[in-house]
C-alpha cells in the first residue's frame, strides 16, 4: 500500500489560504477549523485510523473455544436470531446441572 507524505504546515497554510480566497462552495464557507491532516493512504486508511477499538479484555468472564457442530445445527441457531450464542451457553449450563457429578478417576499413588 502506498502513502502519500505528510502535509507540511506550508501547504496547509497555502489550502487555508486559497481556500479563503477563492468563492465558497455551494454559497457556503468552508471551516477549516474543523479539518483534520493526516498522513495519507486513502480514505479507508485514515478511517481506520480513526476509528475506535476495544482493548483487550482484562478480566475475560469466558473462555473462547473452538467446537465443530452440524450445518443444520448451526444454521438453525444462527436462524433463532441475534444472541443464540448466548442461548447455547444457557442450554449447555442447563444440561450440565442435570447431570450427576462424575468425578475423574485418580492414578494410583497420586495425592
Amino acid at each position: 500500500m502506498t502513502t502519500s507524505k505528510p502535509f507540511s504546515a506550508a501547504e496547509i497554510a497555502a489550502a487555508r489560504k486559497a481556500a479563503s480566497t477563492e468563492p465558497p462552495l455551494n454559497s457556503q464557507k468552508v471551516d477549516w477549523s474543523q479539518g483534520t491532516v493526516t498522513s495519507g493512504g486513502g480514505v479507508a486508511s485514515t478511517l481506520a485510523g480513526l476509528r475506535r477499538t476495544r482493548g483487550p479484555n482484562k478480566r475475560p468472564a469466558k473462555e473462547q473455544v473452538a467446537i465443530r457442530l452440524d450445518p443444520d445445527v448451526v444454521g438453525a441457531l444462527r436462524a433463532s436470531g441475534p444472541g443464540w450464542q448466548t442461548r447455547v451457553n444457557s442450554a449447555l449450563k442447563e444440561w450440565l446441572a442435570s447431570q450427576p457429578v462424575k468425578r475423574k478417576a485418580r492414578p494410583p499413588g497420586a495425592v
